[in-house]
């Protein structure tokens, strides 16, 4: 127990967090060769039609640009991983995929970095700025920004130890952002299942996506404030819920009351904290889900259960359903206001 306690203590820091989930009202932050044949468009697309090969001719050198900068940035900051992968979630889940994330504010524009759910919390943009610098130098105008979040969140899985996909691209960068979007468009780390299911579904995305996406959590950290209703059955003095481990939430509770909710944070998951796996859900089994909205899958409905147990159980089966969810996640494509930004900062 002690051992255990010292393991939290040792992560907490005063600074902005890293983390896939790391703001109350957030869920989300994971990561080639092809046929060329062209994809489909899903969810809330508006008839842009994605190719895996759209970039071979004009930009060649796309795909390697963008996997080394991953690489080299991941090796030098392995939480850097989880922000990329976060970043194409919180993009995707709010009117598409169309870097609409990446704007700055303006006098003429109020951009989503600035909403609750990824304000002091999102970060890697600095990262794209570098991809997107070389993209610009050797194909001008060529790849979007949105393509470049799709691309990166793939490698930050691979350089994890993760599963590889096709990257299908060909998606466009808007011309706008939204707020209040982003405010009420993410699910929140205290969701139950059937709101989470119902997220998804507004999406186009199935029960079993949802389960593969959340996946993602084993790579990053949260902060104490995003799992304090995790700690509830200690503090108020009720039984414990179904499945939660006792031992588990006293440590979070020893590492939040010593340093403080909005300072404390912890590994979503302890046990391969930096590596892509399915450990996530070994942990759910075992009651050691960080996240509310993640422990209840394991708890809360027998079909998201079964979905938990068989991730668990198989690896193989997880990175297929993975791989599959994301580039069905990626193909949210944006609206018809769009463009190819030169910078993914601010429109053209």
């Amino acid at each position: 127990m002690k051992n255990l306690f010292n393991l939290f203590l040792m992560l907490f820091a005063a600074m902005p967090i890293l983390s896939l989930s790391d703001n109350p009202t957030n869920f989300s932050e994971s990561c080639e060769d092809g046929s060329g044949e062209t994809g489909s468009s899903f969810g809330i697309g508006f008839g842009l039609v994605l190719d895996f090969g759209l970039y071979w001719n004009s930009c060649p050198e796309a795909e390697s640009i963008v996997y080394s900068w991953v690489e080299t940035t991941v090796l030098q900051d392995p939480r850097m991983a989880a922000s990329l992968l976060r970043l194409h979630f919180h993009d995707c889940f709010v009117n598409g995929c169309d870097a609409s994330v990446l704007l700055d504010d303006t006098e003429g524009l109020v951009g989503e970095k600035t909403a609750p759910p990824n304000l002091n919390s999102l970060r890697g943009f600095e990262v794209i700025d570098s991809i997107k610098s070389d993209l610009e130098s050797v194909c001008p105008e060529t790849v979007s920004c949105a393509d470049i979040l799709a691309m990166a969140a793939r490698d930050s899985v691979v350089v994890s130890g993760g599963p590889s996909w096709e990257v299908e691209v060909g998606r466009k960068d808007s011309r706008t952002a939204s707020k209040q979007a982003a405010t009420n468009g993410l699910p929140s780390p205290n969701s139950t299942v059937p709101t989470l299911i119902s997220t998804f579904q507004n999406l186009g995305l199935s029960q079993t996506d949802m389960v593969a996406l959340s996946g993602g959590h084993t790579l990053g950290k949260a902060r104490c404030s995003s799992f304090t209703a995790r700690l509830q059955p200690l503090q108020t003095g009720q039984p414990a819920n179904h499945g939660d481990n006792l031992e588990f939430l006293e440590s979070l509770q020893q590492l939040c009351s010593t340093v403080g909710p909005t300072v404390g944070i912890t590994q979503l998951d302890l046990v391969t904290p930096s590596t892509f796996d399915n450990q996530y859900y070994v942990n759910l089994l075992s009651g050691e889900g960080l996240l509310p909205s993640d422990q209840a899958l394991a708890v809360q409905d027998p079909g998201t259960r079964a979905i938990v147990e068989t991730y668990a159980a198989d690896q193989s089966v997880f990175f297929e359903d993975f791989k599959n969810a994301m580039v069905k996640m990626g193909g949210i494509t944006g609206g018809s206001n769009s463009e190819i930004r030169r910078n993914c900062r601010m429109i053209n």
